[in-house]
């Protein structure tokens, strides 16, 4: 489950309209690219963007879940990547059209090594490209929280422990080339890293 317009500078940057509900789109299980496993630029797109983003896992199954008790829910976080064919997503919205091709293809959905979850503060996550740093976010910045997404998402869908919450990106996202590195980083501690090729 992914969350879009989840940051403000992002919203702002991508020239979007700030939402009063969480922006909700689905990936497959065959989007999952694990274990620092080379991302294959696919030759449909020539506009593939990263958007770095902090993705709980959920801890058990729950459904129409209230706010004060979706905490409950979650207990792992890491950072991961939520891979846009910009262009072919900009054609798809021009014509009023569902984009999931620019956002759900196969391994379309990097995931780094899971950590315990800090639940009491915001959550610092970063990610360098070719060892520059790109994007840096804190989870406080978000609008809607990790507990108003849980609650909200789990009014249509129901939440089985396993499944995966991609949260928002902050600003700053933008292309990959074949050879690029990516590095991802929760709290200054490394969760993934990989080629693209």
């Amino acid at each position: 489950i992914c969350i879009g317009r989840n940051y403000i500078e992002h919203t702002k940057e991508l020239k979007n309209e700030l939402p009063d509900k969480p922006v909700v789109f689905l990936k497959p299980q065959t989007a999952l690219l694990k274990d620092n496993k080379p991302f294959y630029l696919p030759d449909w797109t020539s506009d593939m963007h990263y958007e770095t983003e902090i993705v709980l896992k959920v801890s058990k199954q729950g459904k129409y879940i209230q706010v004060q008790f979706a905490g409950n829910y979650f207990d792992e976080v890491t950072v991961g990547i939520d891979f846009t064919a910009r262009d072919l997503q900009n054609q798809q919205k021009a014509k009023g059209l569902p984009w999931e091709i620019a956002k759900a293809f196969d391994n379309s959905a990097v995931i780094g090594e899971f950590r315990k979850a800090n639940k009491t503060g915001g959550i610092n996550f970063s990610m360098k490209l070719n060892g520059v740093e790109v994007q840096k976010g804190n989870t406080n910045d978000m609008i809607f929280s990790f507990e108003k997404i849980i609650a909200y998402a789990s009014q249509f869908f129901t939440l089985q422990q396993g499944d995966l919450i991609y949260t928002g990106t902050p600003a700053g996202v933008g292309p990959v080339k074949i050879g690029d590195r990516l590095e991802g980083f929760l709290e200054g501690e490394k969760v993934f890293e990989f080629e693209v090729k």
